[in-house]
């Protein structure tokens, strides 16, 4: 004949059942998570120098000769880097300079013909340098102009688009071409594109 468990210690049996998978719940289990977790932590923190990207740090080199900003930078053939135009908080600029990484020295360089802003600079097949439009302050700008490192210079009316625009893009092409797209006329958001063809030097609108 099978004996019954008395019902007051059944429920304390059952009661301390609880209580010790209560614990296991409360302390255990956040400890071993907390040991998978300080392991991965340890893991992260000693990986190998060499496992990380270049050192991600900035370093100062020279000064503008002028402050600006809404300027084009472009890096040409030779290393060295152009900026062209901008806008120095009272009016858009017309001067450009040259950066040259090996002596981290700024230079200055021909003008551009037009003071401009908000305009766009690509380099070409040829190694010279294509501004596009922008404002003057005054005016939106449909001419560009053509920057040769070679002669220091700048070339003026290379052909002028359908549409004068600031704040557009412009990219070149694989075969030499220059596609610019949409920008800003005075209220106005553009959805227009144009081709410049180097060879030519002229404009079509799209």
């Amino acid at each position: 004949m099978k004996k019954q468990i008395n019902p007051n210690i059944k429920a304390h049996l059952l009661r301390g059942a609880f209580y010790l998978l209560l614990l296991v719940t409360v302390a255990v289990i956040p400890f071993a998570l907390g040991q998978r977790a300080s392991t991965k932590q340890r893991t992260v923190a000693t990986l190998p120098t060499g496992d990380n990207p270049a050192s991600g740090s900035w370093s100062p080199t020279g000064r503008l000769h002028i402050a600006r900003y809404d300027h084009t930078q472009t890096l040409l053939a030779n290393g060295k880097v152009i900026v062209a135009g901008g806008f120095d908080g009272v009016a858009s600029l017309i001067s450009a300079e040259l950066y040259d990484s090996a002596s981290g020295n700024w230079t200055p360089t021909a003008s551009l013909a037009t003071s401009r802003r908000e305009h766009s600079a690509t380099l070409l097949s040829d190694g010279k340098v294509l501004v596009v439009g922008g404002y003057t302050g005054a005016t939106v700008l449909a001419t560009s102009e053509l920057y040769d490192p070679v002669s220091g210079m700048w070339t003026a009316g290379v052909g002028l688009l359908a549409t004068a625009r600031r704040e557009h893009t412009a990219t070149l092409l694989a075969d030499g071409r220059v596609l610019v797209t949409g920008g800003f006329v005075v209220s106005n958001s553009l959805a227009s594109t144009e081709l410049y063809n180097p060879g030519s030097g002229m404009w079509t609108a799209l």
